[in-house]
């Protein structure tokens, strides 16, 4: 089987933004446009076509990021609409991870709210080239160039219109597109996707031509041709303009904005033109660079990085961005295949597993459902059957010549709560359900505690933890008691510290013998641990000092102070002694843990509480209470803005203050306010709230 349509004609993009600014809505008209679904799904009704999950549909907001794929002039665009909520922004950055483009929305009332930003922000980190749809032109103080200013001035984006609005709110009917200079109108009588372009009015005319020609100027630093005619006052035609706005775009420093209102079905077919004009092909993005191995069977790296590009004949290589339990056909792994092909019934190497797994099937997937296809080529996105231990992040190549991709990192849970089976006879489904959960979520984590044998699940959020439990009793039919939500507190140390840890068993035999000095500092917030090994000479052989790093890990796991995990902490080897006939690894992991715990004494240890960026939008007249409750709560308010008629309050709060907010936030504002909250940084609990922490009396 051929390739249906060339690389140069594919499109791999996400839609990001802010919860509520409209994605899925987008989406779903996007899919009707390209006559992709025949009747178009509304979230409000529970009947978008990509808010397939049974919590998705009762809540209205999207949980899981859902691939699709559509076809617009002769152009195959694969999509991937992910959710808004701060909880699910795991599903973003392995999104954003293997996608080549991106679809920004915001809300033409809410301008660039926090999600925004840091969704934008994680675009910016993979250097992923994007443009941005103004939604909600029709809503009541709607407003295109206050976002667009907004995006200049929050974002340090270079936003550059290339449509401006005809009318706003209830007059909203269409868009100027300042590149052909005509009016995009759209009919009032229907919601119907149909439009005419036709001859601007003559009072917009003068607005029309001044961004028309800020963005001839604006277009002008990239190209000199443009430049030159500009300035001498030429004609440009709208085949330069396009091809110079589209060169601009995939550096990722041009933005262009466009607009409309999806739930009316203005704007759509102008936004799929532009992402197939201006949204980068798999070969317009740099070719993906990973590290080889010397041969499959080998522990050792080469230093070298090698190159594989977008082309069905290179070497085969994807990396696996998602896993997901498919009623039918059970374990699915999402792939983005970055170079060569695949066919059903292939083995592909796992170079982290070191060994090969067979791919059963090949689907190309529609949110859940699915269509079973026999290939799958360079730069496409597609499910496969059959890897049972592909986890997300692992790449996927052949055993010939192994390669590693970068893997996708994920932020380290925030809350956990304690569930258990109600009775012995759901402990296995209690497990097995867990673990599959666990394989989907990379954020959602699952433990046993070694002191009281509870299982602790933990997650990003209070509703990340709701949505999974409601899963494992809805989905998974699972009978279980679930405990309060709980702050995840860490453990680290103010000062620096040395500590000795001696290991030694004589039984008759063969001994035990591990002794080690360790030196312990503290690292700036967020640092995680860091391990050195400043051994000279012949006093510990080396090949004990990763047994010592792992009995540092060990230990890492369970703090002096209440047993939270020890971070932001580094950690050398600077002395020792072995024995040649008794000294073994088990014995210096060990001493390395003994070490490791007297010195985490030593070193002045305290107790950290996550805290959390706020960000709460009330009426003015709610601003006085409001204020008072986050101050009550720990919370430092940083920022307070305008937005439209509304207030906007930017501050820090400890996690532990926040259980229960959205309810206190309704009582204060009648119900008028709402408020976002994701993970800041990890800070030090005042010593009162730390010991009321530690005496298990909140």
């Amino acid at each position: 089987m051929a390739r249906e349509y060339p690389i140069s004609e594919v499109r791999n993009i996400g839609i990001m933004a802010h919860i509520d600014a409209g994605k899925t809505t987008t989406t779903e008209r996007i899919l009707y446009c390209t006559g992709r679904v025949h009747r178009m799904g509304e979230v409000d009704e529970g009947t978008a076509t990509m808010d397939w999950m049974d919590q998705e549909k009762e809540r209205g907001v999207t949980i899981t990021a859902a691939a699709t794929t559509c076809f617009w002039k002769g152009h195959r665009i694969n999509i991937i609409d992910t959710p808004g909520h701060v909880d699910f922004m795991a599903e973003v950055e392995r999104s954003l991870r293997v996608l080549d483009g991106a679809i920004a929305i915001f809300c033409g009332v809410g301008g660039v709210e926090s999600q925004s930003e840091t969704v934008w922000h994680q675009a910016d980190r993979y250097r992923i080239p994007r443009l941005v749809f103004i939604n909600k032109m029709d809503r009541m103080e709607s407003d295109f160039f206050g976002v667009v200013r907004e995006m200049r001035e929050r974002l340090g984006a270079e936003a550059v219109p290339l449509q401006v609005p005809m009318g706003g709110e209830g007059n909203f009917k269409g868009v100027v597109d300042l590149i052909e200079m005509g009016e995009i109108l759209y009919p009032e009588e229907d919601f119907s996707l149909n439009y005419q372009l036709q001859e601007i009015e003559a009072e917009l005319l003068p607005q029309a031509e001044e961004y028309r020609a800020r963005l001839l100027e604006k277009l002008s630093e990239y190209d000199e041709g443009i430049m030159s005619k500009y300035v001498e006052g030429e004609e440009l035609s709208s085949e330069e303009i396009k091809s110079t706005v589209r060169r601009a775009t995939l550096t990722g420093s041009f933005i262009p904005v466009l607009c409309g209102a999806a739930l009316r079905n203005k704007g759509i077919q102008p936004l799929l033109d532009a992402i197939i004009n201006y949204l980068p092909s798999p070969v317009d993005v740099p070719a993906i660079r990973g590290i080889t191995r010397k041969s499959a069977a080998s522990d050792c790296l080469t230093e070298e990085e090698e190159e594989r590009r977008a082309d069905d004949e290179e070497l085969f290589s994807a990396l696996a961005f998602k896993i997901a339990t498919d009623a039918y056909v059970g374990r699915l792994t999402y792939l983005r295949v970055y170079s060569g092909k695949l066919r059903s019934g292939d083995y592909v190497y796992n170079p982290r597993l070191r060994r090969k797994e067979r791919v059963a099937k090949i689907l190309q997937m529609h949110a859940n459902k699915r269509e079973e296809i026999s290939e799958i080529y360079a730069g496409d996105i597609g499910a496969v059957v059959g890897l049972r231990e592909t986890t997300t992040g692992d790449t996927l190549c052949e055993e010939a010549r192994p390669i590693i991709l970068e893997s996708i990192h994920f932020p380290k849970p925030v809350v956990w709560v304690a569930i258990e089976p109600k009775t012995k006879a759901e402990e296995k489904k209690l497990t097995i359900s867990l673990q599959k959960l666990a394989e989907e979520d990379p954020t959602f984590k699952v433990k046993v505690d070694e002191e009281t044998g509870q299982r602790i699940i933990s997650g990003m959020g209070e509703f990340h933890l709701e949505i999974l439990v409601s899963r494992l009793l809805k989905e998974f039919k699972v009978v279980a008691e679930v405990g309060k939500p709980q702050v995840a507190y860490k453990e680290t140390i103010l000062s620096a510290a040395r500590a000795e840890g001696k290991f030694i068993r004589q039984t008759g035999g063969r001994g035990q013998y591990g002794h080690v000095w360790l030196e312990l500092e503290s690292l700036p917030s967020g640092g995680g641990f860091e391990f050195v090994n400043k051994i000279k000479g012949g006093d510990i052989p080396r090949e004990f000092i990763p047994s010592i790093k792992k009995g540092v890990e060990d230990a890492l796991e369970s703090g002096p102070l209440a047993g939270y995990p020890v971070v932001d902490i580094k950690v050398s080897v600077v002395d020792g002694s072995y024995h040649e006939v008794d000294s073994s690894e088990m014995a210096f992991r060990t001493a390395a843990s003994m070490a490791f715990r007297e010195g985490v004494r030593k070193g002045s240890p305290v107790l950290l509480e996550p805290i959390m960026d706020v960000e709460v939008v009330i009426p003015e007249e709610y601003m006085g209470e409001v204020v008072g409750d986050l101050n009550a709560r720990r919370g430092r308010i940083e920022k307070m803005s305008s937005r439209g008629a509304k207030r906007v309050l930017r501050g820090n709060v400890p996690l532990a203050e926040m259980f229960g907010y959205a309810t206190a936030l309704r009582s204060l504002s009648q119900g008028r306010g709402n408020f976002t909250m994701e993970f800041h940084q990890y800070r030090e609990v005042p010593e009162e709230i730390r010991d009321r922490v530690l005496e298990k009396q909140w």
